[in-house]
């Protein structure tokens, strides 16, 4: 007999696969295939047990896949879901091993509408984001006193009717232009964008308020446009938008210099409080008030100090009198004492010339003493007049630096009409001003009509 031998058909034992084997592996694959992926469909076979978590089937006209919705994902979901209903869901493809089916792990999901236009503002967030139309280096700083305010938004709406109001309140002496768009529907976006480039060239406004009420996603999406970004971002004008509520965020929020959580906050970041001015004019004026009282006090404590040094004319005139006084009483003193001297010798002279009776002698005497008189009187007119000389050219220095003079050489002295202070630069003067004007001869008031600045 002959011996046949036959090699077995079966694989080694290691190469067989249990089906939990395999499930585990194809679930793997899954996992490394696929990445996280958005999925639009309407939800079927909803049910909900008591553990919380969520099962469904996402279906559309051709096809179905299971789903699985854990309750830590859907915590925060802000809708309930219902069969029906068209959902936009963010899932990663997984397999279930119990059955061998694969399936969809749910890790977010939103209405269908809603949901595409939160992908399209994520993925335009992202654009602008990265090209730098958000940084904070574009960012302009908000004038604290703007004269004149544009708001950007619907004529008719609740939003310009409050932003109104609490500009009234708070800031009345502003301009405020208003510029209307439509703040929704089809081709909003592009007017909102023109009407900006339109705002910006007319230069009217120092600062620009992009608004609008609150609404749903949908209602605030001409804001989420990039055109009307863009045209934002390439004024030259502060923007400070509003647009919606407190909760709401748009593309416009991030390219705009500064965001508010609502319309009317919106008009509180752009307009000072006018009583919080007056009462800071108030104190400012009340402190300028001090200091001016302070300088007043010390230059007039200066000028008392000058003044003492120079001397007054009157009495530096009477001086002047008192001396030539005392040196004609000392002159006239000296010559009654000469005159007396020579009197005791023409005394003896003559007593001599009687008893010798030298005529020609008392003749030369005589010639003598009449010269010596003459001299005597010569030198005290040369005296009195240099001394008057002294006296005029005191009184031309006293005369130089008065401020009569300075008036006779065409100088005006001006004051305030109200507070009669003189002014002496234009910093207190403004057109419209009543003023006077005090000259050599006369005074006039006059109105401040042009400041020409040096």
């Amino acid at each position: 007999m002959t011996e046949i031998k036959s090699k077995s058909a079966f694989p080694a034992t290691e190469d067989i696969y249990t089906i939990s084997r395999l499930n585990r592996e194809v679930r793997q694959l899954f996992e490394q295939v696929f990445p996280v992926i958005w999925i639009e469909g309407e939800i079927s076979n909803l049910a909900k047990p008591a553990s919380g978590h969520f099962y469904f089937t996402l279906k559309d006209d051709n096809a179905q896949v299971r789903c699985a919705f854990f309750k830590n994902k859907h915590a925060n979901l802000q809708f309930d879901l219902n069969n029906g209903m068209k959902v936009l869901a963010r899932a990663n493809v997984g397999l279930y091993e119990g059955r061998g089916e694969y399936q969809l792990i749910i890790e977010q999901i939103e209405s269908a509408g809603t949901g595409a236009l939160q992908i399209a503002f994520d993925a335009l967030k992202q654009k602008l984001s990265g090209e730098g139309l958000f940084d904070e280096k574009h960012k302009q700083d908000i004038p604290l006193y703007p004269q004149t305010i544009g708001i950007i938004t619907s004529a008719t709406g609740a939003a310009i009717r409050d932003i109104l109001i609490v500009l009234k309140r708070r800031y009345p002496i502003a301009d405020v232009i208003i510029y209307p768009i439509p703040v929704q529907g089809e081709n909003a976006a592009k007017k909102i964008a023109e009407k900006i480039q339109t705002a910006e060239k007319r230069k009217e406004c120092d600062v620009f308020i992009i608004t609008r009420g609150g609404g749903s996603l949908e209602d605030l999406w001409a804001f989420n446009e990039e055109i009307v970004a863009r045209a934002i971002f390439s004024i030259g004008t502060p923007t400070v938008s509003g647009i919606g509520h407190e909760i709401d965020f748009t593309i416009a929020d991030f390219v705009a210099d500064l965001r508010a959580a609502t319309p009317s906050a919106a008009a509180e970041l752009v307009s000072p409080d006018i009583h919080e001015i007056q009462q800071k004019l108030k104190n400012r004026k009340n402190q300028l008030a001090r200091f001016q009282k302070q300088i007043i006090k010390d230059y007039k404590n200066s000028i008392e100090i000058i003044l003492n040094k120079i001397p007054k004319p009157n009495t530096k005139l009477f001086e002047l009198i008192q001396q030539t006084d005392e040196y004609s009483m000392r002159l006239q003193h000296n010559i009654e004492k000469e005159l007396s001297s020579k009197k005791i010798i023409l005394t003896k002279l003559d007593s001599n010339l009687i008893k010798l009776n030298p005529m020609h002698i008392i003749s030369e005497q005589l010639a003598y003493i009449k010269n010596l008189h003459s001299r005597f009187k010569g030198s005290i007119i040369s005296f009195i007049k240099q001394k008057n000389s002294e006296i005029l050219r005191i009184e031309d220095i006293l005369k130089s630096i008065s401020p009569s003079s300075t008036l006779e050489r065409g100088y005006a002295i001006v004051t305030d009409y109200n507070t009669n202070k003189i002014i002496k630069n234009s910093d207190n003067l403004k057109i419209g001003k009543k003023i006077h004007v005090k000259l050599a001869k006369s005074e006039i008031d006059s109105t401040v009509d042009k400041i020409y600045e040096k």
